[in-house]
């Protein structure tokens, strides 16, 4: 079984952390659990310094993040994986056999959210039929070899879309799976009375990167929408 770096990025994540951190930090095949924080103000940090998982700072930016992660990862495969998001028990083994394949060069898992909701279910489905055109997300815990993650270039220093934009080389590198397994995510982010106007104006955004609108010009864009959904958690918990 491959050596697996697991490495999570955090911007205050103190209501979701512990509970991820339970369960990644007794997965087999999982050498090292990597806590990239990019600022946080909450208890992020001292619930990392807890599970005695390894603590890194960088610069604020997802993308920035995994990869000063990945930079001081020590396994053999590399695997990105959200705050807020729980894998399965067999994770390590559904990721040996998938980067055993001919010409594999990374992949990610299907996608559940935690959630009954008509939103979440809505979601779901919408992630599958993304799934068959070869989109992957962040939620999705994207994994790669180490020695393919290096040659692609590993994540750049972009503000949205970094998941995406490295699938896109890795895939230039050799197939990209996307495993029928699910990771569970929460459906915090998308729940609530502005959900059609969010999901509208995300998809456009989806849109406008295909035609090659830069990343930094759609995530100006997009910082009001985060702006109101990050007051309306705060308020929410």
């Amino acid at each position: 079984m491959p050596r697996i770096s697991v490495i999570v990025p955090t911007l205050n994540e103190a209501r979701t952390l512990d509970a991820t951190l339970d369960v990644l930090t007794q997965l087999p095949g999982v050498v090292e659990v990597i806590v990239v924080d990019g600022g946080s103000v909450d208890k992020t940090v001292p619930i990392a310094r807890r599970h005695g998982v390894r603590l890194l700072h960088a610069e604020r930016g997802r993308g920035r993040q995994m990869h000063a992660g990945a930079q001081a990862a020590r396994g053999d495969v590399f695997w990105f994986v959200h705050a807020d998001t729980h894998p399965p028990p067999d994770a390590a083994t559904e990721i040996e056999t998938a980067l055993a394949r001919v010409n594999v060069s990374g992949g990610c898992f299907a996608v559940r959210f935690d959630s009954g909701s008509r939103q979440a279910r809505f979601l779901e489905r919408l992630y599958a039929r993304l799934r068959r055109l070869g989109l992957c997300y962040g939620d999705a815990t994207l994994f790669v070899r180490r020695g393919d993650y290096q040659r692609a270039g590993g994540f750049r220093p972009i503000p949205l879309f970094e998941d995406l934009e490295l699938a896109g080389r890795l895939r230039q590198r050799g197939r990209f799976v996307c495993l029928k397994a699910a990771v569970v995510t929460s459906a915090r982010r998308f729940e609530g009375r502005r959900f059609v106007p969010v999901l509208i104006w995300w998809m456009i955004l989806q849109l406008l990167y295909w035609v090659g609108v830069s990343p930094h010009a759609l995530a100006r864009m997009y910082a009001p929408i985060r702006s109101r959904r990050r007051r309306r958690n705060s308020v929410r918990h």
